[in-house]
């Protein structure tokens, strides 16, 4: 009885599998960070669009960029991304016994390295791209009175109506490797983790030891004599991760904060901050003379302001009042966020269509 009892504690210490709920946070810690400070940089830009503005139209690059970084400088130091080792997970390389596993101070292998970053950065950009993609051609097909009249217009459309399915099967997919995980049947709570060839594990005594002198020991072991390239390849690495590691003790003193932001600007406080948050109303446009020569503006009222035809499906823009032909300032607006006239801030959702008892 003594030995069958020894046996089921060794199992279970030797198990250093996660539980779903760990997982689970570590996989929403992120998904936290990108929209509370998507939503810092965009009341930056609106209340300065000249010196911040292009921070709210780049954000998706520079979140990408900042997030390579971030995570390229934990999975090299800690096997692990930032949200894994915040919550004192690693990756453990798959077919790897415990006897041969690697120290997390060790950091991951090139391979199992770069396909995760892969999976942690690249695939989120392209999903966040892809979901603008197709809200921007669904504004633009509902708002549209043309029907589809080439092959291009079909396709999108087509593309449209399979999307959401698309989307349904790979969330889908995600669900099942979840459920296969709490029932004991997979290794893995996500098919990334599985595509790149890890697996999550909890952190070990010595690997909190390696993490806490790894830095230490490394500065005490490097030689002194170095040739130039060696020097500017250090210079550059200790940028790099002087980088990584200021964005990461940043994000690790206000992720608390974030996750806050991220609840308060949720849609169920949407109205609430609305309230709370409410922005003066504008003064209205600077009259311009219609009779003088004005680069702006037609002399003529039914003149479109940019194409200088003839409106067509009159629209008028909410935050200034100005009417043009709807595709003229459904582009305009769509590349620039601003007014072409007044140049306010504004965005797609302000464009009204215009009707009249003639049509």
């Amino acid at each position: 009885m003594a030995e069958h009892g020894a046996h089921i504690t060794t199992a279970s210490v030797a198990d250093d599998q996660p539980s779903i709920f760990e997982v689970v946070a570590q996989d929403s810690l992120m998904t936290a960070v990108r929209p509370a400070l998507q939503h810092v940089v965009k009341v930056l830009a609106e209340s300065n669009p000249a010196q911040c503005g292009f921070l709210w139209r780049w954000f998706d690059e520079i979140f990408t960029l900042l997030d390579f970084l971030l995570q390229q400088h934990y999975l090299s130091k800690t096997s692990a991304s930032f949200s894994e080792n915040f919550y004192g997970l690693k990756r453990v390389i798959m077919g790897d016994s415990p006897r041969l596993q690697r120290l997390a101070s060790a950091g991951l292998p090139k391979k199992q390295l770069w396909k995760s970053i892969v999976f942690l950065v690249l695939l989120p950009y392209l999903k966040v791209k892809l979901e603008k993609l197709v809200s921007s051609l669904r504004e633009e097909d509902e708002y549209s009175i043309h029907p589809p009249s080439s092959h291009w217009k079909r396709f999108y459309r087509a593309f449209l109506a399979a999307y959401p399915f698309v989307n349904m099967a790979w969330e889908g997919w995600f669900l099942v490797q979840q459920l296969r995980y709490i029932l004991g049947k997979a290794q893995h709570h996500s098919p990334l983790l599985k595509l790149a060839g890890v697996r999550l594990g909890r952190l070990t005594i010595q690997d909190i030891r390696a993490l806490e002198h790894g830095p230490a020991e490394l500065s005490t072991m490097q030689q002194p004599a170095r040739s130039v390239s060696e020097k500017i390849k250090s210079a550059l690495r200790k940028a790099v991760g002087g980088v990584a590691l200021s964005l990461s003790t940043g994000l690790s003193v206000g992720v608390f904060f974030l996750q806050f932001l991220d609840w308060w600007y949720s849609s169920e406080n949407q109205e609430t901050i609305k309230s709370l948050t409410a922005l003066p109303t504008p003064p209205p446009p600077v009259h311009l003379d219609y009779n003088s020569d004005s680069p702006l503006l037609p002399k003529m009222k039914t003149v479109c302001p940019l194409c200088r035809k003839t409106r067509v499906n009159d629209t008028v823009l909410a935050t200034s009042g100005y009417v043009f032909c709807y595709r003229c300032v459904f582009n305009y607006v769509r590349s620039h966020q601003a007014c072409p006239i007044t140049g306010y801030p504004t965005e797609v959702q302000h464009l009204i269509k215009l009707y009249s008892p003639e049509n």
